[in-house]
């Protein structure tokens, strides 16, 4: 191992050890009144400090996490239902339901990712009632737009362009704009390779 990589496992483990009481008193994501108050309160670590605070707590928590992840200031995962794969880059400010994440990709700032199906029906009396089936799923290689909400499947490798809505799922190696987001375009070039930041 280089001396680069020695430091940040050393910094990684330090993390893992200071937010292991938060990660216990939450049940490791079971108690979810818990968990909500500690997501909110390591959301407002600044700096690489943050980072390595909120990569750990979510390695503890989240029902799958990578721990080489950068999740910056302000951001939160609601549930500990949610999953993050190795190499994800998040940006601040960022609300993710239960959504699965896949390796390598890299989400702007200000995305909403609601997670699953949501339903809202008003009852006989006029209250409103909701609820959410599933997951949202991003694949791997990604790249998230700032301002975007994403409501539905992204397939791997894909561009959401910045303040899109994504409703209906999106196939691999694709580009889709605007809201709601249509595809565009392949995301593929002619040689074969994918061109996800096009």
């Amino acid at each position: 191992m280089t001396p680069r990589l020695v430091a940040k496992r050393t910094a990684q483990s330090v993390a893992v050890l200071l937010t292991s009481p938060a990660a216990a008193l939450c049940g490791f994501g079971r108690v979810l009144q818990v968990y909500t108050f500690f997501a909110h309160f390591y959301a407002l670590f600044p700096g690489i400090v943050g980072n390595l605070l909120r990569g750990a707590f979510y390695r503890l928590t989240l029902r799958q996490a990578s721990i080489d992840t950068n999740i910056s200031f302000g951001t939160y995962f609601v549930y500990p239902e949610a999953s993050i794969g190795p190499y994800v880059a998040i940006g601040a400010y960022c609300v993710i339901g239960r959504a699965r994440i896949g390796e390598r990709t890299q989400i702007a700032s200000h995305v909403e990712i609601p997670g699953g199906r949501h339903q809202h029906e008003r009852d006989a009396m006029g209250r409103l009632r909701g609820s959410t089936d599933g997951e949202t799923v991003i694949g791997s290689r990604c790249w998230i737009g700032a301002s975007a909400i994403i409501m539905a499947d992204v397939g791997d490798g894909s561009t959401i362009g910045a303040g899109s809505v994504v409703v209906k799922n999106i196939p691999p190696h694709s580009v889709a704009v605007g809201n709601p987001a249509k595809v565009i375009r392949s995301a593929v070039d002619p040689a074969g390779g994918a061109n996800a930041g096009a």
